[in-house]
């Protein structure tokens, strides 16, 4: 190889780089924009948090919908890799979900724009990895859920199903202005819905357990 072809090698590793820096800054500015202004955030704002000009954010993604595209693929992505994850190194099925419905943000995130934006469902729906992931993602949770009724710490009068609605309304922003207040009320009513689905409740549910066809996941 030549001198110049090695320094032409490393000036395109160089830009390689900066390129996928520029778009992970971008998801990331998008995400935050995203949860707490909804997907019709004006990219010039996007592009000012992620410290780009806003040609940067073109280049990378074409238009809005091909930014609510990338978004909604790097949470599920990484939602599914945390739910993985949470399986694999906790204990019990049961720290698995606890652990789950604490601390997975991307899936909130995920969640809450599937739930305010139908628009952002439709853009979901028009793609094929889009649908894998999510399929992945329920046959994972099914998983947990399937584990931890097996171990005896799940009751077993709840579906994959009721557990997807319940951790919809937890990702469901809270009219709470105070972020602090707001972080502290989640992590109550997470605590509590956990309390209701611990196996020996003698409370009993209307109707049968939920599937995730039940609530069209």
């Amino acid at each position: 190889m030549t001198e110049r072809a090695r320094v032409g090698d490393e000036h395109e590793g160089r830009l390689r780089a900066d390129a996928r820096r520029n778009r992970n800054r971008l998801l990331a500015a998008a995400k935050a924009w995203f949860a707490t202004h909804g997907p019709e955030a004006p990219a010039e704002e996007i592009a000012r948090a992620a410290g780009v000009a806003p040609g940067t954010l073109y280049r990378h993604f074409a238009d809005r919908e091909a930014l609510i595209h990338a978004v909604a693929l790097d949470n599920l992505n990484n939602a599914l890799t945390e739910t993985r994850a949470a399986l694999a190194e906790e204990s019990s099925a049961w720290k698995a979900l606890v652990r789950i419905l604490h601390q997975s943000h991307e899936l909130r995130l995920i969640i809450r724009l599937l739930m305010a934006y139908p628009a952002v469902g439709e853009i979901v729906k028009k793609e094929r990895d889009a649908a894998q992931l999510r399929h992945a993602m329920i046959d994972v949770f099914d998983e947990v859920v399937r584990r931890a009724q097996a171990e005896g710490t799940l009751r077993t009068d709840v579906g994959t199903g009721d557990l997807a609605v319940m951790f919809s309304l937890l990702a469901h922003p809270l009219p709470i202005m105070h972020t602090d207040t707001a972080q502290h009320a989640s992590a109550r009513c997470t605590a509590l819905l956990l309390e209701s689905l611990r196996a020996g409740s003698e409370a009993c549910l209307p109707g049968s357990p939920l599937t995730p066809a039940d609530v069209g996941t």
